[in-house]
């Protein structure tokens, strides 16, 4: 006689064992219709699923993110289904749920095309018109071995070799014939996928992730609750693709990329900019705000970061170099043991406590090369770092102005859709639970102090503290996860970093890693994209042009340039003998804020004419007032 307990406290007895469908039906007749799968006691389960003991049962509809992901999921097995009744001899491998949608990858001799990817969204189509059922079935690991060799399933077969042999295995099958190994949980029947899908592109992958391995062909697909979501996320992918970093950067004359320096950002002058911008803003910010900005060497030696965990933990991704009396240095892949040995240097008192020390690091980190993406993933980039020397009583005050700060610079950049994650212990970690137990209640009071929305990833802190993650929407609805507040309680312990508190005693501190951007380089490619290229006026690298319209207008244009270029403004000037409506297309293209045209009248009346970036309105001023008004847009927005 099991009794249910739903997600309202509600307790509902039974006499016999129910399945999650037939509970559905019990709880009303519109939840038996919309009801996709549940969870018993925290694990997820089909709805077929037979709950024979006491329970907390949560039905879960389209409405929450675990039903959209097993609708993903079916889309997937039905995308796979389809592959191999249209393309028979094709294998499939593994295909999971990913971030907006789902892929398969499958072992064909031909490739896939993108008529292809149209024949198999028709049948996706059709199976799902259908409504094939779904069953579960438990194998034995040699019956299900043998099984899907024998079907010349090579790829399956190797999985279930490698799963532990006290896991249960179970096969999903979605009507007669087709099957798969899978842990579920799935929907009762294909038609419940419903129709807003798209199969969006096909790209190579090594099996297992190995370049050692056969190259596989991986088909992607997006699937949503409704056809108006699915249209809204293609809007968006049509809208990022116009907003690339990496086009917009080559059409801005920002940065480029070379195979001799996989990862490392070749900047132009426009681009180094916009750079330094970044950090002059950032540097008065923190200024303000009491850091002291240090520097501290890229290539430190081995011993350094075995003492600092980091060899150990992190080793794979550093890159290294052996000098001729076989010392070996490490291009340091963060900053925060460099740090340390600043802090280390000459005796800190309680009062000198919290000390933030910010630096602006050149880190280097391997990334595979299939990984590397424009600005966004490299292996070379500016760390906006800060590391705060506190109390344990002092933590949750210096969270709060970290965040405020944060919050801040984020507002005036044009981020204000921010959300925060907090990751808590994970299962390996060093230090006392008892300091876990401080540190986690600290940064917690920080978060709700705030008032921010906030999420709460379990167990995902790390190894040496727990942590919060800023992550901002832009202006398309994308997240990035950008800064981080990290509490560590292992680094300056390892590197014997100590202060003397009130009572006489030498004490460790805490340490607090902070970083607002993360990545100076990415944050940067996420800038480009988030406003389309037109950055703010204030961080334009190339804020003005000044063009003439005939040759007799040079002076007067070559003066207003000096002019202008003497009051800090990144002015050009462009003198050449084009017509001036080629001149203005092409210097909106490169996204330049303001065009300034001057022309016989102009240079009469001691005017201007001026056309803003994204507006066809023209507007005329006096020369004095245009150096005014420029002036009052380039402050940078510190208050």
């Amino acid at each position: 006689m099991p009794q249910i307990q739903l997600l309202d406290g509600k307790k509902i007895a039974f006499t016999k064992s129910i399945n999650g469908l037939e509970l559905a039906k019990k709880i009303s007749k519109s939840l038996e219709k919309t009801a996709l799968i549940m969870e018993v006691d925290g694990q997820l389960k089909d709805l077929s699923h037979e709950i024979t003991k006491n329970s907390k049962v949560r039905i879960i509809t389209s409405k929450d993110k675990e039903g959209l992901e097993v609708i993903r999921h079916d889309a997937a097995h039905i995308m796979a289904m389809a592959v191999q009744e249209l393309f028979p001899g094709t294998q499939v491998t593994i295909g999971p749920v990913i971030e907006n949608g789902f892929y398969y990858d499958f072992a064909r001799k031909e490739p896939f095309t993108s008529d292809d990817l149209k024949k198999i969204e028709r049948k996706m189509s059709e199976i799902i018109d259908r409504d094939v059922q779904t069953r579960r079935e438990v194998w034995e690991r040699d019956k299900a071995i043998t099984h899907f060799k024998k079907i010349g399933e090579k790829y399956k077969a190797e999985i279930i070799e490698s799963i532990p042999k006290n896991e249960e295995l179970s096969v999903y099958h979605h009507g007669d014939t087709w099957h798969d190994l899978c842990r579920g949980p799935h929907l009762t029947s294909s038609g419940k996928i419903g129709k807003a899908f798209k199969l969006t592109k096909v790209s190579g992958a090594y099996w297992r992730g190995d370049s050692n391995n056969e190259m596989l062909q991986r088909i992607y697909g997006t699937c949503w609750s409704s056809k108006k979501e699915l249209d809204d996320y293609l809007h968006r992918l049509e809208e990022a693709e116009k907003r690339d970093h990496r086009k917009l950067g080559k059409e801005m004359d920002l940065f480029h990329f070379r195979e001799e320096s996989p990862g490392s950002v070749f900047w132009h002058e426009k681009g180094w900019l916009l750079f330094q911008r970044l950090v002059e803003y950032m540097r008065m910010k923190q200024r303000l705000a009491g850091y002291k900005e240090i520097n501290t060497p890229e290539l430190l030696d081995k011993t350094l970061w075995e003492k600092s965990g980091h060899w150990e933990k992190f080793g794979e991704h550093m890159f290294t170099s052996e000098t001729p009396d076989e010392k070996i240095f490490a291009i340091k892949p963060m900053n925060c043991p460099g740090c340390v040995q600043v802090f280390n240097q000459g005796l800190k008192s309680y009062r000198d406590l919290p000390l933030k020390l910010s630096e602006f690091g050149k880190v280097h980190r391997y990334e595979p090369s299939g990984a590397l993406h424009g600005l966004l993933r490299v292996r070379a980039f500016t760390q906006d770092d800060a590391h705060i020397f506190c109390t344990e009583d002092q933590i949750t005050q210096e969270t709060l102005t970290v965040t405020n700060l944060i919050l801040e610079i984020y507002n005036a950049l044009g981020f204000e859709d921010v959300i925060l994650k907090y990751s808590d212990r994970p299962d390996k970690r060093v230090g006392d639970d008892s300091i876990w137990d401080k540190s986690e209640a600290a940064l917690l009071s920080a978060i709700k102090k705030s008032k921010l929305e906030y999420t709460i990833n379990k167990g995902e802190g790390a190894f040496y503290g727990p942590k919060i993650e800023f992550v901002l929407r832009d202006a398309i609805g994308r997240d990035w996860q950008c800064g981080t507040l990290q509490v560590d309680l292992n680094l300056p312990n390892r590197l014997g970093a100590t202060f003397v508190d009130k009572d006489g005693t030498k004490k460790v501190p805490v340490m607090l890693h902070r970083a607002l951007f993360g990545s100076l380089e990415r944050f940067i490619g996420i800038l480009i994209e988030n406003y389309a290229g037109k950055l703010p006026f204030w961080l334009s690298p190339s804020q003005a042009v000044v063009c003439t319209i005939a040759e007799e207008n040079n002076e007067y244009v070559k003066k207003l340039f000096e002019d202008l270029f003497k009051e800090g403004i990144k002015c050009e000037v462009d003198l050449r003998n084009e017509k001036i409506n080629y001149k203005i297309r092409e210097h909106s293209l490169a996204k330049v804020p303001v065009i300034i045209v001057c022309g016989k009248e102009e240079v009469a009346g001691n005017t201007v004419t001026i056309r803003r970036l994204g507006s066809e309105k023209q507007e005329k001023m006096k020369r004095e007032d245009l150096i005014k008004n420029m002036l009052k847009e380039n402050k940078l927005p510190l208050n």
